[in-house]
């Protein structure tokens, strides 16, 4: 923890000199304060340092696995070492591992075979005994299943190969409409007697990568092996298939599924002088996929939520209500992590008034997308003048994220940060989501758009 305690050297150091050097935050009219908060961001936070710590040193952090509780560790030191109150909170988690690399390649009755990209999607079952072999067929939609039936489907592969729809310029609805069918795609064909899955995956761009995720199986329907394909590879078998070749896939899966684990939530805060009792929270969650680093999902996540907090603290900022910091845990493949904080929330009778989660990856900000109390809403809403020269421009109704929405009342607000979508689904649960991959200003830049938000909430509501 050595790189932990020089942080907070250098924050301590700063802090003094910055305090020395400006006026009384109270003297500030709330535009210089959100000035000073992209100043100090883009100039002394070490959000990116603290990411590249946890990326280049911990890596990959999925739920139940080593890495996922040495990352624990690290986050509750990181809060401590910035003078939070921090806590674990303990919550039981499901525990999938992947096991030896995956192994594929296709042959084709035209002559053509080559090896194939591909990664088993969490939760999958393994392949059985040497691997599974069977011809492929391609469908695009549940529907075209079910006018295949069971006759063409039975003893083959099914090979989802649905393009996410280029047309669309905030990409994350083009990633809605296609991720049913990772999810539930296996369960689909196994209903007509398919022996695995092969799903296109949700990237824009074509390259080598594939992506990986959840998926499902339910009670009662045989359960499948199931897998995504790197894009340019989709494009290969379904090239193949339409000339007509007969194409069988080979794939050898080596994943397991063991008893849940324990893991925890991290939290900590700031605590409110006048309301204490009234929580804004924001975060992140710190699990992630066992491929990459998880950089842009979630690394940049929790660590811009954690920036916050020091940046309020950095410019003297004693705030009226509880700014809270949560690092969920399992967002990935269960949101144990976000249903355990809420349980404990509501038996401990906590108002949160607003909850802010940054999980769109670390990208340029581009603004907020709210939902609850209709009130709150057009009052953040007409918060964007000020912050438009920011560049957020994007302040408006939309869904939040998956690990607040348990928090969701009639009386609060819960709130998405809104990055660039662009590049995102270059990186998403691929080995591309890397430290390199992450722009040190533009996470700086989102990180301050997140702290102001909060900072104009305390003032306001």
């Amino acid at each position: 923890m050595q790189r932990v305690f020089l942080l907070s050297v250098c924050f301590v150091i700063a802090h003094v000199a910055w305090a020395q050097d400006q006026k009384e935050i109270s003297s500030l009219t709330e535009q210089e304060v959100l000035d000073e908060l992209y100043r100090l961001s883009l100039t002394e936070s070490h959000a990116y340092e603290w990411l590249g710590d946890m990326c280049l040193n911990i890596g990959p952090r999925l739920s139940g696995s080593k890495q996922a509780e040495e990352a624990v560790d690290f986050s509750y030191q990181l809060m401590t070492d910035l003078g939070l109150a921090a806590r674990k909170q303990p919550v039981m988690v499901p525990a999938w591992e992947r096991g030896e690399s995956e192994i594929a390649f296709y042959k084709s009755s035209g002559g053509e075979k080559g090896e194939v990209n591909l990664l088993a999607l969490g939760g999958s079952i393994p392949t059985e005994g040497d691997g599974l072999f069977a011809p492929v067929i391609e469908v695009e939609t549940w529907e075209d299943l079910e006018k295949l039936g069971r006759d063409k489907v039975e003893g083959k592969i099914v090979f989802f190969n649905e393009r996410m729809n280029a047309e669309n310029l905030y990409t994350f609805h083009s990633y809605g409409h296609c991720v049913k069918h990772r999810w539930g795609g296996a369960v689909e064909a196994a209903k007509y007697g398919a022996v695995g899955t092969v799903v296109r995956s949700l990237n824009l761009r074509l390259d080598e990568y594939p992506h990986t995720g959840s998926m499902k199986y339910d009670e009662g329907i045989t359960p499948i092996p199931a897998a995504a394909i790197s894009t340019l590879h989709a494009e290969k078998l379904s090239e193949m298939l339409a000339k007509g070749n007969e194409v069988e896939l080979f794939m050898k899966l080596n994943c397991a599924t063991y008893p849940d684990r324990q893991s925890y939530n991290v939290i900590g805060e700031i605590k409110g002088s006048t309301y204490p009792d009234e929580v804004i929270l924001i975060g992140g969650h710190l699990d992630s996929w066992d491929v990459g680093h998880g950089a842009h999902d979630d690394g940049a996540g929790v660590m811009q939520s954690l920036g916050v907090l020091e940046l309020l603290k950095e410019i003297g900022y004693q705030p009226e209500r509880t700014i809270r910091v949560v690092f969920f845990m399992n967002e990935e493949n269960g949101l144990r992590g976000a249903k355990k904080y809420a349980e404990e929330a509501a038996d401990g009778k906590e108002t949160h008034i607003a909850a802010i989660e940054s999980d769109r990856g670390g990208f340029t900000p581009r603004g907020f997308h709210l939902e609850g109390n209709q009130k709150a809403i057009k009052e953040i809403i007409s918060w964007e003048p000020m912050l438009d020269k920011y560049g957020i421009h994007q302040v408006e109704e939309g869904g939040s994220g998956a690990d607040i929405k348990p928090l969701q009342t009639e009386d609060n607000v819960l709130i998405g940060f809104v990055p660039d979508s662009q590049r995102y689904f270059d990186h998403h649960h691929s080995a591309h989501d890397t430290f390199d991959q992450v722009n040190k200003r533009e996470l700086e830049l989102g990180m301050a758009s997140m702290a102001a938000l909060v900072y104009l909430i305390d003032k306001h509501f």
